[in-house]
């Protein structure tokens, strides 16, 4: 599956992504921000991650820019901790502050909504608010739960606000911005 946006496109990981997976994620800040990524993050674990099978029902992206290709980050569908359809999405260093992960998380629930998903989950920690945010902007709503979400990178549950939006409500419009009212 495939899907442009304004700046961005989204498309399959692909195997020889490895070592552009590698470039844009192994720094600490964005690792210990993510629940399944270890810290330290080598080669070995981006050509695993590469190599993955991906599931089309939950499907992943690897966001890159259209012009040149850049790996930019990478967004997907997966199950939380209790098994309810999530987002998540990591952004490389170099192209934070640029809105790309507010576009692909946008770009993201468009394809959900074409693939049909209502309920979707979405979490950071605490100390990440910057995440919070960005789904904020993409349309999620703030549920006020805060639970201890575990981090690989850091070896312990650390708190993490719980986010979430329906894709079927007709008070969400298409590009998961709310309707003003």
């Amino acid at each position: 599956m495939f899907h442009r946006s304004e700046r961005l496109f989204l498309r399959p990981v692909w195997e020889e992504d490895a070592p552009a997976i590698y470039r844009g994620i192994a720094d600490e800040v964005i690792v210990r921000n993510l629940a399944r990524a270890p810290w330290p993050y080598g080669m070995e674990d981006a050509r695993s991650f590469a190599k993955l099978p991906r599931n089309p029902a939950q499907p992943d992206f690897a966001i890159t820019l259209p012009d040149t290709g850049e790996y930019v980050g990478q967004c997907g569908y997966g199950p939380d901790e209790d098994g309810q359809l999530q987002v998540g999405y990591w952004i490389a260093r170099e192209h934070w502050g640029k809105g790309f992960a507010t576009e692909a998380t946008r770009a993201l629930l468009d394809i959900g909504r074409a693939l049909g998903f209502g309920r979707i989950v979405a979490a950071h920690f605490v100390d990440n608010p910057a995440s919070g945010k960005v789904l904020r902007k993409a349309g999620f709503r703030a549920t006020g739960e805060v639970r201890p979400l575990y981090s690989r990178a850091r070896d312990a549950r650390h708190p993490a606000a719980r986010y979430v939006i329906d894709l079927s409500d007709e008070e969400t419009s298409p590009g998961g911005m709310l309707r003003a009212a």
